[in-house]
């Protein structure tokens, strides 16, 4: 294989991560980066973009026979934990049957695809988790991304899962990251409440693109954790924003996740172990600290 011009096919370009992986490949200038993502237009320019229904078997397909690229990465999913509840069908489709054709057809003509899953596949009773810890989802959209990697394992293609949480970062398009969101709502004078029981270690979205990158330099199979340094509080995460961005923390109430009442249940005690992905990926993360500053510079905020 030439790796000066290795064809990556990125699904879900015009999402929060697929925005920052699509331009990390631009810049990074050894590969053949091909873009796809439901919408009619990309939110990036200057890319090689096609308009695609995951959920459209025979969509998938001609895609990818037209294309036949010697890496998948799918960065796109349905997210929305609470509708996921009451949108069963939608969730499976996306999460769990897209992913099948996916890795059916990388099982078929021996192409190596990178899924990003989440730490949603847990209860959250005590975490933080390693790769290999016992999984059981609370909520349909944690049993959909699991019913996903196990489509993935069950269909025998060459893969790597990536697992990740609380992700948060400079995307420049769609809806606002958690960060960002802080930082408009205090500026606006907002009181804002946020769960001091939810645990996780912060995933800074440039971070996990540098483990999709080293997924595709290595090929490494199996599942992989990200993350950030430091297992926090959501409360505590949120104070530790205001403090960088000298904002007003009397805004910030501190509430239970029971208050809030959510159709669907969270992992509380959560976040994930980075041992495995640091040595085998080489993964380095940036402190909370770093990261901000790093959205500072690059948004303006």
């Amino acid at each position: 294989m030439n790796k000066s011009k290795e064809k990556i096919l990125l699904i879900g370009s015009n999402g929060m991560l697929g925005q920052r992986t699509a331009e990390f490949f631009l810049n990074k200038g050894n590969t053949e980066l091909i873009c796809a993502s439901y919408g009619q237009r990309s939110v990036l320019e200057n890319i090689n973009y096609f308009n695609l229904d995951l959920t459209n078997q025979t969509e998938v397909t001609t895609l990818l026979e037209k294309i036949s690229p010697d890496v998948i990465v799918n960065t796109a999913a349905y997210t929305a934990v609470d509708k996921a509840e009451t949108e069963k069908e939608l969730c499976d489709k996306v999460n769990v049957d897209a992913v099948s054709y996916l890795a059916n057809f990388a099982k078929k003509k021996d192409i190596h695809l990178i899924n990003i899953s989440t730490d949603y596949v847990f209860d959250g009773a005590d975490g933080p988790y390693t790769e290999n810890a016992d999984v059981n989802p609370i909520g349909y959209y944690g049993l959909s991304k699991l019913k996903g990697e196990e489509e993935i394992e069950k269909s025998g293609c060459r893969y790597t899962i990536i697992r990740t949480n609380v992700l948060y970062g400079p995307a420049k398009h769609g809806r606002m990251d958690f960060v960002k969101w802080v930082v408009s709502s205090l500026r606006d004078k907002k009181k804002i409440k946020i769960v001091t029981d939810q645990i996780n270690n912060p995933t800074y979205i440039d971070d996990l693109v540098t483990i999709i990158d080293a997924a595709v330099e290595k090929r490494s199979i199996g599942i992989f954790n990200s993350g950030g340094t430091e297992f926090l509080s959501r409360y505590d995460f949120t104070i530790r924003i205001a403090d960088f961005f000298n904002l007003d923390k009397n805004l910030i109430k501190p509430v239970l996740t029971v208050e809030f009442n959510p159709p669907a249940k969270r992992p509380l005690k959560s976040g994930l172990i980075l041992d495995k992905t640091k040595s085998i990926l080489g993964y380095k993360p940036g402190t909370i600290e770093d990261t901000f500053r790093l959205m500072k510079e690059e948004l303006s905020l």
